[in-house]
């Protein structure tokens, strides 16, 4: 037996997915697949606000969860839509990481 994690397959996405990941598979002694999902934001071009906006690349990753493609599902929380959804919990939030990390650049 194994835990399905359902994630986006950016790099950024699959980082953090893995970190959850190994808390995971500590926790519950039992290996933990990564399930790449790729959502509309990821396939098309353009603004947010020509994609639709608000779930667009969270909502693949939902669907797959609800269809039992995977056990549960990884996102950053800061672009979850607000709404609930039927049939689905916020289950856990992990301890954050340095929030004092930051990138400065130039224009």
């Amino acid at each position: 037996m194994s835990i399905r994690i359902g994630t986006r397959a950016s790099a950024l996405a699959v980082a953090q997915t893995s970190m959850t990941a190994d808390l995971m598979s500590a926790a519950a002694g039992v290996p933990v697949e990564l399930v790449r999902i790729e959502s509309d934001g990821d396939r098309m071009k353009g603004s947010l606000a020509s994609l639709g906006g608000t779930g667009v690349f969270v909502s693949a990753l939902r669907d797959a969860l609800l269809a039992g493609r995977c056990d549960a599902i990884v996102h950053s929380l800061k672009d979850l839509p607000t709404a609930p959804v039927d049939g689905l919990l916020l289950g856990a939030v992990p301890e954050r990481e340095d929030p004092r990390d930051a990138l400065c650049a130039r224009d």
